[in-house]
């Protein structure tokens, strides 16, 4: 994937968790390149944790470990972000809404595991 394409990625990803900041209470992203930190941290923490326990913890897997460790990975984020605070209610309900959206607009294509062009 080139570095456009990460930036890409890791835009709409800021973009979500301010539209889900907006929605969920307990919930408060204060801007827009706090989303975007958050995103990476989002998505660092989730490689830390997928290289530990394997694939299957991912969100990806669509289970009810991967909804966890996707709330688990959210809460941690307000730990890093200081413009990121949620609460466990938080957490539970943004993996909720999270899922729900990347049900709609998956990173992954399903069944094949590769990655979006």
């Amino acid at each position: 994937m080139t570095i456009i394409r990460h930036i890409i990625r890791f835009a709409v990803a800021a973009l979500v968790l301010l539209f889900v900041g907006a929605i969920v209470p307990n919930f408060v992203i204060n801007g827009f390149w706090n989303a975007f930190l958050a995103a990476l941290v989002i998505a660092v923490l989730g490689w830390i944790i997928e290289a530990i326990f394997g694939e299957n913890v991912s969100p990806f897997s669509r289970g009810i470990v991967g909804f966890l460790t996707s709330a688990l990975v959210i809460y941690l984020t307000q730990f890093f972000i200081p413009g990121v605070r949620v609460t466990v209610v938080g957490a539970l309900i943004a993996a909720l809404v999270i899922g729900i959206i990347d049900l709609f607009v998956p990173i992954k294509r399903k069944f094949t595991g590769e990655e979006r062009s």
